[in-house]
């Protein structure tokens, strides 16, 4: 899948996916295998939904899951989005396998 590196040296994260550009804090990131994959994973989830929509159930699972469990990282790391990312990012041939729309099997 082809994208575009942006560094970003006040990026509050290692890296964020925004189709089609993947933006990193630093270059050495930007070589980090595991985050590419984590970061590709995500246009998958963008391109799926239309770009937009994917943004918008981000912002709102993340919304719900703060007040569930009143900690950012703990909200974050269990948005639906996130929770495939994670679980997939370090398996090289996830992007190959994966099907359509696999991030509804972690509500």
């Amino acid at each position: 899948m082809k994208y575009r590196i942006l560094i970003v040296k006040k990026l509050p994260a290692t890296a964020m996916a925004l189709y089609p550009f993947i933006l990193f804090k630093n270059r050495q990131a930007s070589t980090h295998q595991a985050i590419i994959r984590h970061e590709l994973i995500h246009f998958r989830q963008q391109l799926e939904l239309l770009i937009l929509p994917f943004y918008i159930i981000y912002l709102l699972n993340y919304l719900v899951n703060l007040i569930i469990y009143l900690n950012h990282d703990k909200a974050y790391r269990n948005i639906v989005f996130e929770r495939e990312a994670y679980r997939n990012d370090q398996d090289t041939t996830y992007l190959n396998r994966r099907k359509p729309f696999a991030w509804l099997r972690y509500f």
